[in-house]
């Protein structure tokens, strides 16, 4: 499967997350924010091609149903989109800006930079 996602973001974080480990099968998600009203996903293939998890008015996961990939997620109460980086071909020109839920991060990964940390999502 193939999409396009503008460059459009208006944050970027590692989001460490019980949810997003488990949609990812790793330790955090990297992923690029922006209004919902923003995301303008062109998919190349039908929409057949994707799978829904969750409230598809409300907070939801959408993934490939062919290979399973985690492409975003719906969250905020619907009002923003966050893309999972690791999907896009192109280099977003935005980089993740911190950790946010390291409340809750997997007691067997150790946050190794300097970014800041953030115990839930920043105000």
């Amino acid at each position: 499967m193939r999409y396009q996602v503008d460059d459009a973001f208006g944050y970027a974080f590692n989001c460490h997350c019980s949810q997003c480990r488990r949609a990812t099968g790793s330790a955090l998600k990297p992923c690029a924010g922006t209004e919902r009203t923003r995301l303008r996903l062109r998919l190349q293939r039908g929409e057949n091609d994707l799978l829904i998890h969750g409230n598809a008015d409300a907070a939801h996961d959408v993934h490939c149903r062919h290979c399973g990939s985690l492409l975003y997620s719906v969250v905020r109460e619907g009002a923003f989109a966050r893309v999972t980086m690791g999907t896009l071909v192109d280099t977003p020109s935005i980089r993740p800006q911190g950790h946010i839920f390291v409340g809750s991060r997997a007691p067997w990964h150790e946050i190794a930079d300097t970014l800041p940390q953030y115990d839930e999502f920043p105000s």
